[in-house]
């Protein structure tokens, strides 16, 4: 879930968010509105300043690189899938989006970003899918379900923050090094329970105190998991259709309705 991201804000809005006159020159990084995540792209992330309680925007790219994959070519087959030496197919492994109530598990590669790595990403809305079972002939739901996509966003807040991980992962070819990040993600709220129905997930949000914590606090794991287990309420939330060749369009945000679409409930 959670793999299609959208940042756009206006100049003032930038300026709350760093108010710092040295981050004017970044803004181009802040007017995209989609970003999809499986063309692996880089994304705008508040990430700490080293031992200081300040932050950089930066770009990382959107993708948790684990630190043991070799080489790009490494990298693309752990995204992608590939077959080894002996034709076996190995399937290909997400790893856009991180589940928060897994991620602190020994031996989970997201552990050590979780404890020690976190970052902010940004984002002025978000897209996700809701599954309709159309009622067929005989009076029962197709198998088969219709897909209808929802741009989801906060009213009042034009940049809102998701709770995000990340890594420093170095090619060891060729020495090039690249931060990547995952969106980590919690149960679905009212709302996304109706809209991401599929999986019931959502990325998790956080409040302005919570995102202060998350960047700067030395937090245990017991205080991670209560932000994890506390997602923003559905009251906060806003959503409504899109069309379904959104990622084709110029604005893929504008609205667009469906007569036999049933309204979630707000």
């Amino acid at each position: 879930m959670c793999y299609y991201n959208g940042v756009k804000v206006t100049r003032s809005e930038f300026i709350r968010l760093k108010q710092l006159e040295k981050a004017i020159a970044k803004l181009e990084l802040l007017n995209r509105p989609m970003i999809i995540g499986f063309d692996y792209s880089q994304a705008p992330v508040l990430k700490r300043v080293e031992g200081k309680e300040d932050f950089e925007i930066t770009q990382m790219e959107w993708g948790f690189i684990p630190p043991y994959l070799r080489n790009r070519e490494a990298v693309v087959n752990f995204r992608n899938g590939y077959k080894d030496a002996n034709g076996k197919f190995h399937p290909p492994i997400t790893t856009l989006n991180a589940v928060g109530e897994e991620m602190l598990q020994p031996g989970k590669m997201y552990r050590d970003a979780a404890l020690n790595r976190r970052c902010l990403v940004l984002s002025s809305g978000f897209f996700e899918w809701r599954h309709v079972h159309p009622i067929g002939k005989q009076g029962k739901p197709l198998k088969t379900a219709v897909k209808y996509p929802y741009h989801i966003v906060l009213p009042g807040q034009e940049v809102f923050f998701m709770a995000g991980i990340w890594q420093s992962w170095t090619d060891k070819d060729t020495g090039e090094t690249v931060d990547s990040f995952a969106i980590v993600t919690t149960a679905a709220n009212k709302l996304m329970q109706q809209i991401h129905n599929s999986k019931m997930r959502m990325p998790l949000i956080l409040s302005e105190d919570q995102a202060w914590d998350w960047l700067f606090g030395d937090l245990s794991e017991e205080e991670i998991k209560k932000i994890v287990a506390s997602p923003v309420a559905a009251e906060q939330m806003s959503a409504y259709t899109i069309a379904k060749d959104f990622r084709a369009m110029t604005d893929p945000t504008t609205p667009f309705e469906y007569p036999e679409l049933t309204p979630v409930e707000m």
